[in-house]
């Protein structure tokens, strides 16, 4: 799968959120080392703090499902479901990634219906905190 296409599957992903407090829907789709792709969608609440973003809602699946070798993400969002601008994942997220990611691991960040921008974790979360701070033999 290349990254429009799964840049595709984002999109589709995002008519699924459930945003009827901001109206801001995300859609993410991640793909996986074994091929498998997963798609996540925001998922608002009224009280705030339940909600949950739509890059954790792949992440969540696909290690549900036993998968937990990822290859690539791709983020896109926008009010009322227009893609409009650049909008990267969110730090709880980011930090989601670095459990699972190496600082390499791209992330494909849409900025239009057609266009894209990619970076890495690393540049979205410098200095991350992750599994092998938890190394405790030293």
């Amino acid at each position: 799968m290349n990254k429009t296409e799964l840049c595709e599957l984002a999109v589709k992903a995002k008519d699924n959120a459930y945003t009827p407090y901001s109206g801001f829907k995300v859609g993410a789709a991640l793909m996986c080392r074994s091929g498998r792709v997963f798609t996540g969608c925001n998922i608002e609440n009224a009280s705030y703090t339940p909600t949950v973003c739509a890059e954790r809602t792949a992440v969540f699946k696909a290690v549900s499902e036993g998968e937990t070798e990822f290859e690539m993400l791709a983020v896109c969002g926008g009010r009322d479901g227009i893609i409009s601008g650049m909008f990267p994942p969110c730090g709880v997220c980011r930090q989601v990634l670095a459990e699972f990611c190496p600082p390499e691991f791209p992330i494909i960040i849409m900025t239009s219906e057609n266009t894209f921008k990619e970076l890495t974790l690393e540049e979205l979360l410098p200095f991350s905190f992750n599994p092998e701070y938890m190394n405790t033999e030293d």
